[in-house]
């Protein structure tokens, strides 16, 4: 017969146990939020005890080392590790933290939220660890403990006026299952950088994680890897499936190891061949596409076949010098206002030869202020000649016609084209990607070439889009069948 001093000698080690270990916790309380029986895999070991490692400093109050990125496909548990299991595990640690909880939607941050606290009031919690939650601070989105620690989620975006955390916690930005805006992706950098950093209890001790699906090169995990002073973040990215093309993305690369070969793909491996297997994977690309399946389940933006253009089909040459070899030549402008931030304006010289090749000659992107811009589309308008045809891009309303007219009148006496962009940018972008795709395109070799490349190879998934944008109004000038220049 047990004791009731045994009884109590076995609950106390069993909360000292789950105390040390959040992986053991993780399993233990499982059946509280999920009905169905767990499937552990080694990945979910990775992110708990990433996540102790992170916590363990701030126990003990000693300065954080790095902020932490994790980009893992769905299916993966994150939600429930990172976002439900561990407030409730730190506060058996640590029940003054005050935790701060974001994600893309007010309504799953409250869902999660909600789970959260259903694991504290459980009876299978409350019997090891007694935490008493305040009645008059006990909703969904907000709940705090006798102790003073206190959980509070929010969405991207919102107030998080009055609170500071000890941790802060960001569960998917953006939504990963709708296409993403570039107002939405700014939306939630800004967040993510000017509201949500200024929100800790001490910015030398609070750790921020970001848990999410890779979507654009711009998202707020594409932003944190971007490399900026002061700022140390440790990187954890388990694409589902990898091969010898990707396998490199695996950070931290030792857990390449860990992959299990896929028995119906050779060559492949899978991170997780019990929930996503090949099968899964299969169904999942359907329905994703793949720019949708490249970001989510790769962890890239660009689908490892790559974008819309293929780039080795380009090549990188020495122009024709005669002026007898070109049928004509356009500098296409793409502008931009804003100086030192922004866009960038981008003036890019694009050329026909006498065998109907498409060549990129020069490239200048600068971000300046409009009485600059127009400068610099002046001198290089004077140094590219009168035979070459000056491209301007209007943008749609009065102020886009306007800076368009200021920009003609200011090229009296050369060729100048108005182009007014319809519909997307993929769109516009399709005829010059076809040329490139089919290798009928050439590229002047220069010190450009590297940012030029890099845009193509990431659109439309790109962080910026003005060379393509440039790109694609040069094509559509030099192969506009008739005439409208100088048409406003």
């Amino acid at each position: 017969m047990t004791t009731a001093t045994q009884m109590v000698s076995k609950n106390d080690l069993r909360a000292s146990i789950l105390k040390d270990s959040f992986v053991d916790f993780v399993q233990y309380y499982w059946d509280v939020v999920v009905p169905e029986e767990l499937i552990w895999g080694w990945h979910m070991g990775v992110i708990c005890e990433e996540k102790q490692r992170v916590a363990e400093r701030v126990f003990a109050g000693l300065p954080k080392l790095y902020d932490l990125l994790i980009n893992v496909p769905p299916g993966s548990s994150k939600s429930t590790i990172c976002s439900i299991m561990f407030g409730p595990w730190v506060w058996t640690r640590m029940p003054t933290a005050r935790l701060i909880n974001g994600s893309y939607s007010y309504p799953l941050a409250l869902e999660l939220s909600r789970k959260s606290r259903d694991v504290i009031l459980s009876e299978k919690y409350q019997e090891l660890f007694p935490i008493q939650l305040r009645q008059d601070q006990n909703a969904k989105g907000y709940f705090a403990n006798t102790a003073g620690g206190y959980r509070f989620s929010t969405s991207t975006g919102g107030s998080v006026t009055g609170f500071h955390g000890h941790f802060i916690d960001v569960d998917d930005p953006l939504n990963p299952v709708e296409a993403v805006s570039e107002v939405e992706l700014k939306s939630a950098n800004d967040w993510m950088g000017r509201t949500l950093s200024t929100r800790k209890v001490d910015k030398m001790v609070t750790p921020t994680t970001l848990i999410m699906q890779r979507l654009e090169e711009a998202d707020p995990a594409g932003v944190w890897l971007e490399e900026k002073e002061g700022i140390t973040i440790r990187h954890i990215n388990l694409p589902a499936e990898i091969n010898e093309k990707n396998e490199k993305d695996v950070r931290p690369r030792i857990l390449k190891n860990r992959y299990t070969d896929d028995p119906d793909q050779l060559g492949s491996k899978l991170l997780d061949p019990k929930r996503m297997p090949r099968s899964a994977l299969k169904e999942s690309m359907a329905k994703l596409l793949e720019y949708g399946y490249a970001g989510q389940f790769l962890q890239t933006p660009v689908p490892p076949e790559g974008g819309m253009f293929k780039i080795e089909r380009l090549h990188i040459d020495t122009p024709p010098t005669s002026a007898r070899q070109w049928l004509h030549k356009c500098r296409f402008w793409d502008k931009a206002g804003t100086a030192d931030g922004g866009a960038y304006t981008v003036g890019l010289l694009m050329g026909e030869d006498t065998d109907h090749r498409f060549w990129i000659l020069d490239v200048i992107r600068l971000q300046l202020d409009s009485g600059e811009r127009e400068k610099l589309i002046k001198l290089t308008t004077q140094m590219d000649g009168g035979s070459v045809i000056v491209g301007v891009e209007q943008e749609p309303g009065s102020g886009g016609k306007e800076s368009a007219e200021n920009t003609v009148r200011n090229l009296a006496g050369y060729i100048v084209d108005v182009n007014r962009p319809t519909g997307k940018k993929e769109v516009r972008a399709l005829p010059f990607s076809s040329q490139v795709n089919i290798g009928n395109v050439w590229i002047a070799k220069a010190e450009w070439n590297k940012t030029y490349l890099n845009e193509l190879i990431l659109f439309p998934r790109s962080k910026f889009k003005d060379q393509v944008d440039a790109s694609s109004g040069a094509f559509s000038v030099l192969t506009f069948p008739g005439g409208r220049i100088g048409v406003i």
